[in-house]
């Protein structure tokens, strides 16, 4: 039974085993519809790294922050925890075989894309709605993600371009409510 503390009643100190399971705990993030961003970086050894990540969001005006999170499993988690910068490239609505490609294993990701070096290296994609190139400034081990947390220090954006947008595992472009 779930209450809320009574004045001076102290709140649990731990939640609460889950009632639900893991697929379904995805199916129902999966309703929430998020745009698509690609971060990008140089990797030490030479070439790049790039991923797609749903799990995008602002953090902090002033100073500027943003956050994304990685599975700690990832085989660019390495890469992304070690290097200083980082570039957060978010997709247009015609930019959906991006997100795919760089969500696919064992591939070049980078093969085909246009982009240009930000200014650490970390490529931006031509294209993107907007590009955030960020200092690597935390990162924070939660349950099996990190979060990092990145701090911008350029960043542009495209007017009047599309976004492209995930939810319940599918690409959506964006169209203005009726009611609005």
């Amino acid at each position: 039974m779930n209450h809320s503390p009574k004045p001076g009643e102290l709140a649990p100190i731990q939640a609460q085993t889950p009632t639900f399971d893991q697929s379904e705990f995805r199916q129902a993030l999966g309703q929430f519809a998020t745009g698509v961003t690609v971060v990008t970086a140089c990797h030490p050894a030479g070439g790049w790294v790039g991923l797609t990540v749903s799990s995008f969001n602002s953090v902090s005006l002033a100073p500027p922050l943003v956050l994304w999170s990685l599975a700690l499993k990832s085989s660019s988690m390495a890469v992304l925890r070690a290097c200083t910068h980082y570039a957060i490239n978010v997709l247009s609505a015609e930019q959906a075989h991006l997100g795919s490609q760089f969500a696919t294993k064992n591939i070049d990701r980078f093969a085909g894309v246009a982009w240009s070096a930000g200014q650490h290296g970390a490529p931006l994609i031509e294209g993107a709605v907007a590009t955030f190139e960020c200092f690597n400034r935390s990162r924070h081990e939660e349950g099996d993600h990190v979060i990092f947390v990145g701090e911008v220090e350029r960043c542009s954006h495209l007017q009047g371009v599309n976004p492209l947008l995930y939810h319940g595992g599918q690409f959506y472009t964006n169209a203005i409510h009726p009611t609005l």
